[in-house]
């Protein structure tokens, strides 16, 4: 019994759809064939017998190998020796002399159906079976039998080789895409715990390191319990790929105004929001997400400026676009802060603030030094 992944077998299921098609074309073709070459026959009962065993063949393998379940061996290897079996009584129904086989070009159905199946090697099997057979048969090999032969050998083994492609590169970009959503869930959680368990460990423990005492115990086991929580969202290894990973999906026509949302933060103390009088209305979940940004820059002024630091958040809204700019006047971040922050596991830049823009298409441009601080934050519209 095979072991497949889905999208592999959603692969060999449509393969098998269109194989379905080209059989009744195939029947067709070879119906039309043998009722016009009728006078070739020397039994025409038996040559009647032959076509009509076609069309029950054809019937059933249309309805067997729609059912995933029902593609058993014995029966691509019945399929394969009913098409045999037409060969062989080609010459006992138009007499040794005959120029073409009662099945005609029926006979790749077998052939294409062991190919996608068992592979290049089902494909080079049956090949080799039918051409054989079709050489036996004849009397003499003519330019155009020699053809036909050569065309089945090789039809095979690539139809075979191209179907065991197509299932791998499923299988590859159905593994692709778990490893994306694992590394997204990955970076979503890391957002949530740096906007909140992270914040509050980090305060706890500089707020304990300024009150001594039993306080600097306390925050000395915070920034234990911080440094053990930041080394779990480094590890690869947090979120498991598989893809029953839950996901919330918001309905894509839900909006709210940005503006507002922004509002909300002006109940901070030293905190300036300015914004557009008119509503600046985005997806919901595209707010939330620059919300998300803007107080995650807000929380680091409070944290590496001082609580009491003020903060100037501005909106602008144009036609293709909204542009926001967080700035506060404090000492600047030195150079290389950033980057030792990211090695030591600290997200706030690279993933609460960074990663949601990126995210969202947008930019994130931070300058910084003596005058303090500013992000320059661009979301294009139209982005979920």
């Amino acid at each position: 019994m095979r072991l497949w992944s889905r999208p592999a077998l959603d692969v060999e299921d449509r393969l098998f759809r269109a194989l379905g098609i080209l059989r009744v074309v195939l029947l067709v073709n070879a119906i039309g064939l043998n009722a016009y070459r009728a006078d070739n026959f020397e039994r025409p009962l038996a040559g009647v017998l032959c076509v009509l065993v076609m069309v029950l063949w054809t019937g059933a393998a249309l309805v067997t190998y729609a059912d995933p379940a029902r593609r058993r061996p014995w029966f691509l290897g019945l399929d394969l020796l009913v098409t045999l079996a037409l060969l062989v009584a080609s010459p006992i129904v138009k007499g040794e002399s005959f120029n073409a086989t009662v099945p005609g070009f029926w006979v790749m159905c077998a052939l294409l159906a062991w190919a996608i199946r068992f592979h290049w090697r089902g494909g080079l099997v049956a090949s080799v079976l039918v051409a054989g057979t079709d050489l036996l048969v004849r009397d003499e090999v003519t330019q155009g039998n020699y053809g036909n032969t050569f065309l089945l050998l090789i039809a095979g083994p690539i139809v075979g080789f191209m179907c065991e492609s197509l299932q791998l590169m499923a299988r590859e970009r159905d593994e692709a895409q778990r490893a994306a959503l694992a590394d997204a869930e990955r970076a979503r959680l890391a957002r949530a715990v740096h906007d909140g368990v992270l914040q509050v460990l980090a305060l706890v423990q500089r707020r304990g390191a300024e009150l001594g005492g039993e306080a600097a115990d306390l925050g000395r086991l915070a920034g234990e319990q911080e440094q053990v929580l930041r080394t779990l969202i480094r590890s690869q290894d947090a979120v498991s790929s598989s893809p029953s990973s839950s996901w919330s999906v918001e309905a894509t026509d839900a909006v709210a105004d940005l503006s507002a949302a922004l509002g909300e933060l002006g109940a901070r103390p030293h905190v300036s929001i300015a914004t557009p009088g008119t509503v600046v209305e985005l997806p919901a979940a595209v707010v939330r997400e620059v919300v998300a940004v803007v107080s995650a820059c807000l929380d680091n002024v409070a944290v590496h400026v001082g609580p009491s630091a003020p903060a100037w958040v501005l909106l602008e809204a144009f036609p293709d676009r909204v542009e926001l700019s967080v700035r506060d006047e404090g000492p600047g971040i030195p150079a290389g802060r950033l980057e030792a922050a990211a090695a030591e596991g600290r997200l706030g830049v690279s993933e609460s603030i960074c990663g949601r823009v990126t995210d969202l298409g947008g930019t994130a441009e931070l300058s910084t030094g003596s005058f303090g601080t500013e992000w320059e934050l661009v979301v294009p519209l139209g982005q979920r």
